[in-house]
């Protein structure tokens, strides 16, 4: 899972399955990480959402039918990690900031079409709503625990306009640009520290998969 840079629909989509830190679903639990959890219908709503990517039908084709849904899997104890993460740092979204991401995201779709586009993947406002403010609780956890601890240093910074001037696209006197060039290491720092971060976390808590369900879906 990379780290979150944007608001994009389909990104949502994804895992919009998930019930998070929501009530847990009547159906039998796929992973669970203290009380949150993925259910198997969660899993099987999330991967038909995620079949729709390909181009072709990959039922038929096993190895690439496999490495999708365990992909998926990944992706959703990702989650469940860093939502749990952030209950440990006490970490929230609150409606005013959830309704300035939604007003983001629909500015970036012409009119009516974010709506058809939710009812073109039966997903439900209040479910993809639900997920979205998720999804900024756990920018929230990469910014706090992982951005804010990255350091640039003058060789970092030396390195970057070096390669950045040389292709006309810096000014190391202008501060605006230093500010830019900042904040692009860091994130670059991040991105390639978030594994090592998310791994650590992973031993940390304990994450039980229903692996009798697991298999049956694999097969």
């Amino acid at each position: 899972m990379k780290i979150f840079t944007g608001y994009a629909l389909l990104a949502v989509f994804i895992l919009s399955g998930c019930s998070g830190t929501e009530s847990v679903q009547s159906d039998e639990y796929l992973v669970r990480i203290d009380v949150n959890v993925v259910t198997v219908l969660d899993f099987q709503r999330a991967f038909e959402t995620a079949k729709s990517a390909y181009p072709h039908n990959i039922t038929n084709e096993s190895s690439v039918y496999r490495e999708v849904k365990q992909q998926l899997l990944n992706q959703m104890i990702e989650e469940l990690i860093v939502v749990q993460r952030a209950k440990e740092l006490n970490i929230t979204v609150t409606d005013q900031e959830l309704g300035d991401a939604v007003e983001k995201i629909k500015k970036d779709y012409p009119e009516d079409e974010f709506e058809q586009t939710l009812l073109e993947y039966a997903i439900s406002y209040k479910l993809w709503e639900k997920e979205l403010r998720t999804r900024l609780i756990m920018e929230k956890v990469i910014t706090e625990d992982l951005k804010n601890n990255i350091v640039v240093t003058p060789d970092d910074m030396a390195k970057y306009y070096s390669e950045h001037l040389k292709n006309g696209s810096g000014d190391s006197s202008n501060k605006p640009a230093t500010e830019i060039a900042v904040k692009n290491l860091r994130n670059a720092k991040a991105e390639s520290a978030y594994k090592t971060w998310i791994n650590e976390l992973q031993r940390k808590y304990k994450i039980e998969i229903n692996k009798k369900q697991w298999e049956k879906m694999i097969s």
